[in-house]
């Protein structure tokens, strides 16, 4: 069976972070391992408490996994100080650790920015060059690219200048701008992937779900386009389960496949 690690943050709520990413991967047919960056006390109405994990204890959790069931991708969500960072970096490096997928959690859904300048040059400077993709959303896009972005043209020309720190780039649409399509920018080449449009308010957890979906498909030799388009098809599904969970943005249904068979098994 192929393996997939996420380096993330917890969400106690479990739509987000973690738990959200460990769904994705069962679902997308993957044994999960997860690394743990920071505790959240967090739900769908907001985050209230956030306690990071040592970086020494962070080694001890990447040398753990790495030593013994060696992940065949591994995803990176939320880590916010350079000293985490930079263990990240030299860990992965140290293992030779391949398909990796940085989800670079910059921006929370406010607008507040969720990393500071010197975290921002750790990531560009060691993690986005030794990664296979990199998924930035727009207000990410323009921190990473330093522009503004309003327009599709001006995406593709974000995407290029991100991708010239040697990595690929997934910028995903939203926030007024190409809503739901998202563009792939590999090696000076420009890929559109069109989205169906989902009137469901409950994303809470979209962007750890799709990047962890491409690592599952990454993991399973699947290229990255087929990556892609799969994890697409998969959270457009996740969102047209029509879950609706608390009392603020609710989470995916990441096991909307297990209601299907459970509702025939009823029959």
């Amino acid at each position: 069976m192929k393996t997939a690690l996420t380096i993330a943050g917890s969400d106690c709520s479990g739509g987000a972070g973690i738990q959200a990413d460990i769904k994705t991967m069962t679902m997308n047919g993957v044994y999960a391992m997860s690394v743990i960056t920071a505790l959240t006390a967090q739900n769908t109405t907001g985050v209230f408490g956030i306690s990071e994990v040592s970086p020494e204890f962070l080694i001890q959790q990447i040398d753990a996994v790495f030593t013994d069931i060696v992940p065949d991708a591994v995803k990176i969500g939320m880590v916010s100080s350079p000293e985490l960072i930079d263990v990240i970096a030299d860990r992965l490096a140290f293992y030779g650790a391949k398909n990796i997928v940085l989800d670079p959690v910059m921006v929370a859904t406010s607008g507040a920015k969720l990393i500071n300048d010197e975290a921002r040059e750790i990531l560009v400077e060691k993690l986005i060059p030794m990664s296979s993709l990199v998924t930035p959303n727009i207000p990410e896009a323009e921190i990473l690219s330093g522009m503004e972005i309003h327009t599709k043209e001006e995406m593709e020309v974000s995407a290029k200048k991100i991708g010239e720190y040697g990595v690929a780039v997934l910028l995903k649409g939203g926030h007024s701008v190409c809503d739901a399509d998202d563009l792939l920018y590999v090696n000076g080449e420009a890929t559109w992937f069109h989205g169906m449009r989902i009137d469901n308010p409950n994303t809470h957890g979209t962007g750890c779900t799709l990047s962890s979906a491409i690592a599952s498909n990454l993991a399973k030799g699947h290229t990255l386009y087929a990556s892609v388009e799969k994890a697409k098809k998969y959270i457009s599904d996740c969102l047209s389960a029509g879950l609706d969970l608390g009392k603020g943005s609710g989470p995916l249904m990441h096991n909307y496949l297990l209601r299907e068979e459970n509702e025939n098994e009823r029959v």
